[in-house]
């Protein structure tokens, strides 16, 4: 019985992981703004957001916030989420 629940649960995440593959939701292409950047997510902390920029592009999103809290300390931009929010990070 137990074996089967396990059987169950790692295929039924196996399924959700594959649909997010095929849909795009784990692509994120950020921007590194600024000199030296952030690459590593173990490097980088959320900063802010900056709405003028939701629903843009990357590029987009870094000039926004560049612009609204300045090099440094933003290093790393991105849109993400469902909602295509413009999200600021800095230097961990």
């Amino acid at each position: 019985m137990a074996k089967n629940l396990i059987n169950i649960v790692s295929f039924t995440v196996l399924l959700v992981v594959l649909l997010m593959a095929s849909t795009g939701i784990l692509n994120t292409e950020a921007q590194t703004c600024g000199a030296g950047g952030c690459l590593t997510a173990a490097s980088r902390v959320f900063l802010g957001e900056c709405p003028s920029a939701h629903g843009t592009t990357n590029a987009q999103c870094c000039t926004c916030c560049v612009a609204t809290f300045g090099t440094p300390p933003v290093c790393w931009a991105v849109v993400e989420g469902t909602d295509r929010h413009c999200h600021c990070y800095k230097k961990a």
